[in-house]
């Protein structure tokens, strides 16, 4: 009889494998979503629209900043500073193999 709560569920991985490539890919979504997004085209639409406003969707934007933009301004900058820290990690980082998970080697 096997105890169930003393297995894994996931067989553990080996160890070794390069961490940088989650990074890189992390940090450089966080910067497109937070700054690009977040920032730059939040902006933009509302510099864009007329002064009775847009509808776009369910929404509708008018050319001044209200709380909900300038709440995702502060957003889209915090996630794009912690996308640059996770940047600046991956190039602290010790480079290791390039493994997939679950892949025998």
């Amino acid at each position: 009889m096997t105890d169930l709560s003393e297995t894994p569920a996931v067989p553990p991985e080996d160890r070794g494998g390069d961490e940088r490539i989650g990074y890189r890919a992390g940090g450089a979504l966080l910067v497109a979503l937070g700054w690009g997004v977040g920032i730059v085209v939040n902006v933009v639409v509302h510099r864009m629209a007329p002064a009775a406003g847009e509808a776009i969707g369910p929404w509708r934007i008018y050319p001044t900043l209200g709380p909900y933009a300038l709440g995702l301004i502060g957003l889209g900058a915090l996630a794009g500073v912690v996308g640059v820290f996770m940047l600046w990690l991956a190039q602290r980082s010790p480079r290791g193999k390039f493994v997939l998970p679950g892949a025998s080697y």
